[in-house]
C-alpha cells in the first residue's frame, strides 16, 4: 500500500473525479440550511438532496467534493479507537447522468490503479443487494464487479439493511448500493463470515448508491426516469488503511494535535490506557468544535440546538484537559494547531479564527464557573445521604447538568467515606445515550428534502424577512442559519442586541408588502461575480461553485440560493412574527408563520 497523506488524498480523490468529467465543488457548512429534522450535515450527500430530488446544479450533472461532516450520536464512545464526531467525506454524484457501469468501474480504477490508491486486488471484498419482495437483486453490480475482474469469494449479496438507500423521506428516490471493503489483517471470525460482521475482518472504505427508485405513499417503488449516483468515501478512515495505521489518530489527521497536547500537558500520549484515551477526546472534541465555531454559520456554545452540541464537545474535552493537568486557555491553543492544519482545505476556519479562540476562551471561563457550582451542588448531595451510598440518579444529575464525569463523583466520594451506586448511575446514562442516539440518529425526512409548497413559501419567506430586516437593522444583519418546517420558518442573524418592538413592526410590514405586491419570484444562473455586480447577497459564498442560481423578487429581496421558492410572493399569503429571541452571543432569532394562499 502507499503511503498517503490527507491533502494528497483529498487532492488524488477530486483530480480522477475531475479526469472523468466531474465538477469540483466546496464544503458545503456543517450546519445544514432549513432541515429542523438534523443539527449538522452528517454525509456528504445531505447538502445535495434537492439536486438529488430533480432541482438542476449550477455546475452541472457531474459533481465532486469533500464534505465536512459531524455525527453526534456517540459523542460518550469517543476515546476508543474508531469513533469520531467530525470526519471528510469525499464524494462524487451523477445528477440522471452515468449510471452503474461507470461508477464501479471508476471505484475499481482508483482502488487498484497504481496511479492513485494501488490497492491489491486480493484484499478487496464488495458487497451488493441481495433482493427482496419490493426490489429485484442487484445482478447488474454483480456482473459488473466480476467484469473488472472480481473474484467470487470476494462478492457478497447483503439484505436491504445493508445495501439500501433511502428515500430521503416517506416518499421519494431510494435504491440499492454496493460497499467496498479492505480485508484486515485481523482473521475471519468464522466461515460465514462476510463484510456485514462486526469482527473487524473487513473494514468499508467506500459506498456507491445508486438512487433508481421511487417509493409511493402506498409503498410501491417505481423506476426512476432520471437515475442517480451518490458515492462515500471516509477521508480519515482510507487514509489509515492505506498507511497500515491501526487507529485514526496515528494519522496526519491527529498527529500535530496530539503533539501539541502532550506539550501543554506533559504527559505522553501512550502513557497509560486513561491519558490515551484522554487525549484522544480532547483532539476529536476540539478539531469537532473548532470546524463548528469556524463555519460561516458558526454558532456559539448555548443550551439548544447546535450550541448545546458544541457546549458538550468542548466542556468533555476540558474536563479531560483538567485530568491531564492542562493549562488554562489550552482550548485556544490546540484550535490554533487545528486552524493552521485544515486552513488551505477550509479557508472559512482562518477567517472565522478570531471568533474560534474568543468563544473557546469564554466556554472554557464559564465551565470553570459551572465546576464550582458543582462542587456546592455535591457538598449538598452528600449532606443527604444516610446509608453511606450516593444513588445513581443523584450522580447523573451532576453529570448531565454539572459536567461531572462519574470517575469525579467517586473520588469526591471517597475522600468523605461515601460510595455510589454506579450500577444505577449506568441505568440513567443508558437512558440518556438512548434519547441522544434517537435524535442523532433521525434521517432528513423534513427540510429541503420535504419539497412541500408550504416550506416552498416559507424559504421564499425566509428571502423576504433577511431583505427586511437589512433594511431596518442594517447592513450588518447576515443570515446565520435557517430552520423550516411545513407549519413555521425559524431565522438565525447577526445582531448585537434586543430587536424593539417597533423594528419588528417594520420588518413585519415590509414582508407583507412585498407578499402583497405579488411579484414573480424569477430564478436565473450565473457567476459569483455576476450575481455579486447585480446586487445579490451571496450568503455562505464559499459553498458555492463557479456558477450559481440567483432569486430575485422585484425589488425586495435578490439573492443566491439552492433552495425551494414559491412562484409569485403573493403565494405567501401574510406573514406574522411570533417571536424573537437571543439564540447565542450576537446572533438573534426570529420564529414566523405565513397563512399561505391555496
Amino acid at each position: 500500500m502507499k503511503t498517503i497523506t490527507s491533502a494528497e488524498l483529498r487532492e488524488k480523490f477530486q483530480a480522477f473525479m475531475e479526469s472523468k468529467g466531474h465538477h469540483r465543488i466546496p464544503s458545503a457548512s456543517v450546519i445544514p440550511e432549513n432541515d429542523p429534522t438534523v443539527l449538522f450535515t452528517t454525509a456528504g450527500m445531505h447538502p445535495l438532496v434537492p439536486y438529488l430530488m430533480g432541482t438542476p446544479h449550477p455546475a452541472g450533472t457531474r459533481l465532486t467534493d469533500v464534505q465536512k461532516c459531524i455525527r453526534t450520536g456517540d459523542i460518550d464512545d469517543v476515546g476508543d479507537p474508531s469513533h469520531l464526531t467530525f470526519f471528510e467525506m469525499l464524494g462524487n454524484w451523477s445528477l440522471g447522468d452515468y449510471f452503474k457501469k461507470e461508477a464501479i468501474s471508476w471505484s475499481w480504477e482508483f482502488l487498484t490503479s497504481p496511479e492513485y490508491l494501488g490497492l491489491d486486488k486480493d484484499r478487496l471484498a464488495f458487497t451488493v443487494f441481495a433482493g427482496n419482495e419490493d426490489c429485484p437483486r442487484d445482478e447488474e453490480s454483480h456482473a459488473i464487479w466480476r467484469s473488472m475482474g472480481v473474484a467470487e469469494d470476494h462478492l457478497f449479496y447483503l439484505p436491504k439493511e445493508n445495501n439500501w438507500w433511502g428515500p430521503a423521506g416517506i416518499t421519494g428516490p431510494c435504491g440499492p448500493d454496493t460497499e467496498m471493503f479492505i480485508i484486515t489483517d485481523k482473521p475471519a471470525c468464522g466461515p460465514d463470515c462476510t463484510p456485514a460482521c462486526s469482527c473487524g475482518h473487513y473494514l468499508e472504505i467506500w459506498n456507491d448508491v445508486f438512487m433508481q427508485y421511487n417509493k409511493q405513499k402506498d409503498g410501491s417503488f417505481l423506476p426512476l426516469a432520471k437515475k442517480n449516483v451518490d458515492t462515500g468515501m471516509g477521508l480519515e478512515r482510507t487514509i489509515c488503511v492505506l498507511n497500515g495505521k491501526k487507529t485514526v489518530y496515528e494519522t496526519d489527521a491527529f498527529t500535530g494535535i496530539l503533539s501539541r497536547i502532550a506539550a501543554l500537558c506533559g504527559h505522553s500520549y501512550e502513557e497509560s490506557e486513561e491519558t490515551t484515551r484522554a487525549f484522544r477526546i480532547i483532539a476529536d472534541h476540539m478539531r469537532t468544535s473548532t470546524f463548528i465555531l469556524g463555519d460561516d454559520r458558526g454558532v456559539s456554545p448555548s443550551n439548544t440546538d447546535q450550541g448545546y452540541i458544541l457546549r458538550r464537545l468542548i466542556r468533555r474535552a476540558v474536563r479531560y484537559g483538567m485530568q491531564l493537568g492542562m493549562p488554562e486557555g489550552f482550548t485556544a491553543e490546540i484550535a490554533k494547531v487545528i486552524i493552521e492544519q485544515y486552513r488551505e482545505a477550509y479557508p472559512e476556519l482562518s477567517r472565522n479564527s478570531a471568533f474560534v479562540l474568543e468563544q473557546l476562551q469564554l466556554e472554557e471561563s464559564r465551565f470553570a464557573k459551572t465546576l464550582r457550582q458543582g462542587n456546592k451542588e455535591f457538598d449538598k448531595v452528600a449532606s443527604r445521604v444516610q446509608n453511606g451510598v450516593i444513588d445513581g440518579l443523584s450522580a447523573f444529575h451532576l453529570y448531565d447538568t454539572f459536567g461531572f464525569p462519574i470517575e469525579m463523583t467517586v473520588e469526591l466520594a471517597r475522600e468523605r467515606g461515601l460510595s455510589v451506586d454506579t450500577a444505577a448511575f449506568e441505568e440513567n446514562f443508558k437512558k440518556h445515550q438512548e434519547l441522544s442516539h434517537q435524535g442523532a440518529d433521525q434521517k432528513f425526512k423534513g427540510g429541503l428534502a420535504d419539497q412541500t409548497v408550504e416550506t416552498a413559501r416559507l424559504h421564499t419567506a425566509t428571502h423576504l424577512l433577511h431583505a427586511a430586516l437589512r433594511k431596518v437593522l442594517g447592513d450588518e444583519v447576515a443570515q446565520k442559519g435557517s430552520n423550516i418546517t411545513a407549519e413555521r420558518l425559524r431565522f438565525d442573524f447577526s445582531f448585537g442586541r434586543k430587536v424593539t418592538k417597533e423594528e419588528l413592526a417594520q420588518v413585519e410590514a415590509l414582508v407583507n408588502e412585498a407578499i402583497q405586491a405579488d411579484v414573480p419570484v424569477v430564478c436565473e444562473e450565473m457567476t459569483v461575480p455576476e450575481a455579486k455586480s447585480k446586487g445579490a447577497i451571496g450568503l455562505f459564498e464559499s459553498k458555492y461553485g463557479e456558477r450559481v442560481r440567483t432569486y430575485k423578487m422585484g425589488d425586495y429581496s435578490f439573492e443566491i440560493c439552492g433552495g425551494p421558492h414559491a412562484e409569485h410572493t403573493g403565494e405567501l399569503g401574510s406573514f406574522k412574527i411570533i417571536k424573537e429571541e437571543s439564540s447565542s452571543a450576537g446572533v438573534r432569532r426570529i420564529k414566523a408563520v405565513i397563512t399561505g394562499n391555496n
